[in-house]
Protein backbone atom coordinates (compact mmCIF):
# COMPACT_ATOMS: atom_id res chain seq x y z
CA UNK A 1 0.00 0.00 0.00
CA UNK A 2 1.12 3.34 -0.95
CA UNK A 3 1.01 6.91 1.76
CA UNK A 4 -2.18 7.70 -0.07
CA UNK A 5 -3.82 4.14 0.40
CA UNK A 6 -2.95 4.50 4.16
CA UNK A 7 -4.33 7.99 4.70
CA UNK A 8 -7.27 7.38 3.06
CA UNK A 9 -8.15 4.45 5.14
CA UNK A 10 -7.15 7.49 8.14
CA UNK A 11 -9.74 9.07 6.66
CA UNK A 12 -12.25 6.22 6.53
CA UNK A 13 -11.54 5.65 10.05
CA UNK A 14 -11.91 9.27 10.94
CA UNK A 15 -15.50 9.26 10.30
CA UNK A 16 -16.60 6.54 12.23
CA UNK A 17 -18.27 8.08 14.59
CA UNK A 18 -20.39 11.31 13.98
CA UNK A 19 -20.25 12.55 18.00
CA UNK A 20 -16.36 12.67 17.94
CA UNK A 21 -13.90 15.15 16.25
CA UNK A 22 -13.20 13.33 12.68
CA UNK A 23 -9.64 12.35 13.67
CA UNK A 24 -8.16 8.55 12.64
CA UNK A 25 -5.04 7.11 12.87
CA UNK A 26 -3.37 4.22 11.37
CA UNK A 27 0.03 2.82 11.97
CA UNK A 28 2.14 0.61 9.13
CA UNK A 29 5.60 -1.41 9.13
CA UNK A 30 6.39 -2.21 5.70
CA UNK A 31 3.60 -1.60 3.83
CA UNK A 32 1.45 -3.57 6.11
CA UNK A 33 -0.99 -2.06 8.23
CA UNK A 34 -0.48 -2.58 11.91
CA UNK A 35 -3.44 -0.71 14.02
CA UNK A 36 -6.06 1.73 13.36
CA UNK A 37 -8.12 4.05 15.84
CA UNK A 38 -10.35 6.98 15.71
CA UNK A 39 -11.20 9.34 18.66
CA UNK A 40 -12.68 8.10 21.32
CA UNK A 41 -12.77 11.21 23.79
CA UNK A 42 -16.81 11.82 24.04
CA UNK A 43 -18.09 8.03 23.97
CA UNK A 44 -14.94 7.06 26.18
CA UNK A 45 -15.22 10.61 28.37
CA UNK A 46 -11.49 10.83 28.40
CA UNK A 47 -9.18 13.34 27.49
CA UNK A 48 -6.48 10.61 26.64
CA UNK A 49 -8.48 9.07 24.04
CA UNK A 50 -6.96 10.79 20.60
CA UNK A 51 -6.27 8.63 17.90
CA UNK A 52 -3.09 8.71 17.77
CA UNK A 53 -2.72 7.45 21.07
CA UNK A 54 -5.31 4.59 20.98
CA UNK A 55 -3.35 3.92 17.51
CA UNK A 56 0.07 3.57 19.62
CA UNK A 57 -0.99 1.62 22.07
CA UNK A 58 -2.53 -1.12 19.47
CA UNK A 59 0.27 -1.01 17.57
CA UNK A 60 2.73 -1.96 20.48
CA UNK A 61 0.57 -4.29 21.80
CA UNK A 62 0.27 -6.40 18.38
CA UNK A 63 4.09 -6.28 18.01
CA UNK A 64 4.85 -7.14 21.27
CA UNK A 65 7.23 -3.85 21.94
CA UNK A 66 7.15 -0.61 23.16
CA UNK A 67 9.55 0.75 20.18
CA UNK A 68 7.84 1.66 16.90
CA UNK A 69 11.25 2.36 15.21
CA UNK A 70 10.13 1.08 11.95
CA UNK A 71 6.60 2.36 11.46
CA UNK A 72 4.67 5.42 10.38
CA UNK A 73 1.59 6.75 11.24
CA UNK A 74 -0.73 8.17 9.32
CA UNK A 75 -3.62 10.86 10.71
CA UNK A 76 -6.11 13.04 9.43
CA UNK A 77 -4.68 15.92 11.63
CA UNK A 78 -1.66 17.25 12.94
CA UNK A 79 -1.01 15.80 16.27
CA UNK A 80 -1.21 18.37 19.38
CA UNK A 81 1.27 18.24 21.98
CA UNK A 82 0.41 15.37 23.75
CA UNK A 83 0.44 13.25 20.83
CA UNK A 84 3.13 14.32 19.36
CA UNK A 85 5.06 13.69 22.52
CA UNK A 86 3.95 9.96 22.30
CA UNK A 87 5.56 9.89 18.64
CA UNK A 88 8.69 10.50 20.22
CA UNK A 89 8.60 8.24 22.96
CA UNK A 90 7.30 5.62 21.00
CA UNK A 91 10.27 6.05 18.71
CA UNK A 92 7.74 6.34 15.30
CA UNK A 93 10.31 6.68 12.57
CA UNK A 94 7.81 8.67 10.51
CA UNK A 95 4.36 10.78 10.51
CA UNK A 96 2.28 11.83 7.66
CA UNK A 97 -0.56 13.72 8.60
CA UNK A 98 -3.53 15.26 6.17
CA UNK A 99 -4.40 18.71 7.69
CA UNK A 100 -2.60 21.02 8.89
CA UNK A 101 -3.79 22.40 12.72
CA UNK A 102 -2.98 25.95 13.30
CA UNK A 103 -4.37 26.38 16.73
CA UNK A 104 -2.53 23.07 18.27
CA UNK A 105 -0.38 21.45 15.81
CA UNK A 106 2.78 20.52 17.03
CA UNK A 107 4.31 18.35 14.13
CA UNK A 108 5.42 21.95 12.09
CA UNK A 109 2.14 24.08 12.59
CA UNK A 110 2.51 25.63 15.72
CA UNK A 111 5.51 24.06 16.86
CA UNK A 112 7.48 20.77 15.59
CA UNK A 113 8.26 18.76 18.56
CA UNK A 114 9.13 15.53 17.13
CA UNK A 115 11.68 17.59 15.43
CA UNK A 116 13.53 19.57 18.54
CA UNK A 117 17.14 18.22 18.94
CA UNK A 118 16.12 18.34 22.78
CA UNK A 119 15.20 14.87 22.19
CA UNK A 120 17.06 11.93 21.70
CA UNK A 121 14.93 10.75 19.04
CA UNK A 122 13.42 12.49 16.17
CA UNK A 123 10.31 11.51 14.04
CA UNK A 124 10.48 12.53 10.44
CA UNK A 125 7.26 14.77 9.94
CA UNK A 126 5.41 15.71 6.51
CA UNK A 127 2.27 17.09 6.10
CA UNK A 128 -0.49 17.88 3.79
CA UNK A 129 -1.54 14.36 2.16
CA UNK A 130 -4.97 14.50 1.27
CA UNK A 131 -5.74 17.80 3.41
CA UNK A 132 -8.52 18.85 1.46
CA UNK A 133 -10.73 15.36 2.30
CA UNK A 134 -9.73 16.02 6.14
CA UNK A 135 -10.09 19.72 6.21
CA UNK A 136 -13.58 19.32 4.39
CA UNK A 137 -14.79 16.65 7.08
CA UNK A 138 -13.23 18.80 10.06
CA UNK A 139 -15.33 21.59 8.59
CA UNK A 140 -18.45 19.42 8.00
CA UNK A 141 -18.30 18.23 11.96
CA UNK A 142 -18.29 21.58 12.98
CA UNK A 143 -20.86 22.95 10.89
CA UNK A 144 -22.61 20.54 12.94
CA UNK A 145 -21.94 21.29 15.96
CA UNK A 146 -22.14 24.70 15.58
CA UNK A 147 -25.63 24.48 14.37
CA UNK A 148 -26.71 22.37 17.30
CA UNK A 149 -25.51 25.03 19.74
CA UNK A 150 -22.54 22.99 21.15
CA UNK A 151 -19.66 25.26 20.37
Amino acid sequence: MTDRDFMRLALDWASRDPREVPVGAVIARGGVLVSAAHNEREREAGALRHAELLAIVRAQEKLGTRRLEDCTMYVTLEPCPMCAGALILARLARLVFSAFDKQYGCCGSRYALPLDPAFHHRVACEGGLLAEESEAMLDAFFGRQREKGLM
